[in-house]
């Protein structure tokens, strides 16, 4: 991991239990306190993009508390680490959402399409579009997040609903893997299911965790 230095400090005076109402409330636009650089926010640092991923507010013995914070550069995928004292503050990135229409892949590339100009197409790496690409399909609605007009992160619809293209038989009295078994999706992703699961059908699965929600 990396850790990262530039930040902005501010002059105005912060309350040392860290929580200073006025503060927050009149912090000009896009500028973040530090105990407001949460889990979901998007932040820019060092010019880069960052998602928060957790932060925790606490205090160290009898000095002012501080934001001890996990971040994911947008374009690299690197992580970080970066810890926001009281008098810090980060910008706000400034994003769009766009809904585009998944192509198809190649080659680590994910070829996409502006949803309703199929002539506009873009292609993202394997590290922007992350593990949950290998359940689209073509043709799937996503939201693209945007930053400085190039696209920086892709929401997979979190439900997918996907064809059983190969299964292995369903031998009775098999438990030796606690009666489940892998599959293979027709995006090619392979997939633990209950051993009931045969070829042909259709499951559900939740792409945030990869893991199987019910048959369809």
């Amino acid at each position: 991991m990396v850790r990262i230095g530039q930040i902005f400090r501010s002059v105005m005076p912060f309350s040392t239990d860290g929580v200073d109402n006025r503060a927050i409330s009149n912090r000009m636009p896009g500028m973040l306190s530090y105990n407001e650089v949460l889990p979901k926010r998007i932040i820019i640092l060092d010019g880069e993009p960052y998602e928060v991923l957790s932060a925790w507010v606490f205090r160290k013995q009898q000095r002012k508390p501080v934001n001890q914070t996990k971040l994911r550069n947008l374009k690299t995928g690197s992580m970080a680490e970066h810890t926001f004292h009281v008098s810090d503050k980060a910008e706000e990135a400034e994003v769009e959402t766009r809904t585009a229409k998944f192509i198809y892949s190649r080659n680590g590339e994910w070829f996409f399409h502006e949803e309703n100009n199929p002539s506009k197409r873009f292609s993202l790496p394997d590290a922007t579009v992350g593990d949950a690409g290998k359940f689209l399909t073509p043709n799937t609605e996503v939201d693209m997040l945007w930053f400085d007009d190039e696209p920086i992160q892709v929401h997979v619809p979190v439900k997918m609903d996907l064809k059983v293209t190969d299964a292995p038989p369903n031998t009775r009295g098999n438990t030796a893997q606690g009666g489940d078994k892998v599959v293979t999706l027709e995006t090619g992703a392979t997939l633990t299911v209950p051993m009931f699961i045969k070829e042909g059908d259709v499951v559900r699965i939740n792409t945030e965790t990869g893991e199987y929600v019910e048959r369809v």
